[in-house]
């Protein structure tokens, strides 16, 4: 039985973190290809490389950080690869007086997707015509670029800790209020990415599965208690030989503040999916 996308992703993710437990937040995702379906009993091994550092500007209260591009791939238990993309996580400095020196400009991380390892990445094997007869609604053949779908059903996040925990999410900023720069928990960003494509599948349900993310940016924190809506618009659409085909979605996520009612864009989400 094949694994849902995200929890995949996430559990990689998880095993990233090594390098950045004391996270301060996670800016952004690229390049990410579901290489291959997970089934249920794999296991997975993931491997964290430190490919660019750059250091921030010191901030007005005195605390200085930096971004670490980290190129993260994963493979299950027979070597073959299941994800290969990029996170960019911002980290604080040990001595906020030091100047490192670190400047790249992380030129190495793709703006796009390779269209090639996307095709090459696409389930095999899979009767997208059998689950037209077994699903109704719309299918590939009934989207059109330009749709939008407000999602009306909002979530309200619960239980951050224990999904950062289950991931093997090492940031402190996810369980110890004292580690994060916000002096509340922070969100695991993978929580907040799983919510909204929870959401997408309500305007859409006839998704077959996610198969690569364009890129994901994370526009403001989210804490325990904030609830999310999204707003999912249709920007691609790509038929398969064999009928079927791909669509470009892009998730537009924002978070009502529990308590104060302010509400702040949380979260920019462009992904591969694909349709019978």
């Amino acid at each position: 039985m094949p694994v849902t996308p995200n929890l995949v992703c996430d559990v990689a993710i998880g095993q990233s973190t090594g390098p950045t437990q004391r996270v301060l937040g996670n800016l952004f995702y690229r390049g990410l290809v579901l290489l291959r379906p997970v089934h249920l009993n794999d296991t997975l091994r993931t491997r964290t490389e430190v490919v660019g550092l750059k250091q921030n500007r010191p901030r007005a209260d005195g605390t200085a950080s930096g971004l670490v591009a980290l190129r993260i791939r994963t493979e299950n238990q027979l070597g073959e690869p299941v994800l290969d993309f990029w996170r960019c996580p911002m980290i604080p400095l040990r001595d906020p007086t030091t100047s490192t020196g670190h400047a790249d400009r992380f030129d190495q991380i793709p703006d796009e997707l390779d269209p090639e390892q996307v095709a090459a990445a696409l389930p095999a094997g899979w009767r997208l015509d059998r689950f037209r007869e077994a699903a109704p609604g719309p299918h590939f053949g009934d989207i059109e670029v330009g749709m939008s779908y407000e999602v009306i059903g909002r979530d309200t996040v619960t239980s951050a800790p224990a999904l950062a925990r289950l991931t093997l999410n090492l940031a402190n900023a996810h369980t110890d209020p004292g580690a994060s720069a916000h002096g509340r928990r922070l969100v695991y960003g993978g929580h907040t990415i799983g919510i909204a494509a929870a959401q997408a599948t309500r305007a859409m349900p006839n998704l077959v599965t996610i198969v690569a993310w364009h890129g994901c940016d994370h526009l403001a924190p989210v804490f325990e208690g904030d609830v999310l809506s999204t707003q999912l618009s249709v920007e691609g659409a790509e038929a398969l030989d064999g009928g079927g085909g791909l669509v470009d979605l892009r998730a537009q996520v924002t978070a009502e503040r529990s308590g104060s009612g302010e509400t702040v864009d949380a979260l920019d989400w462009n992904f591969v999916a694909l349709m019978a």
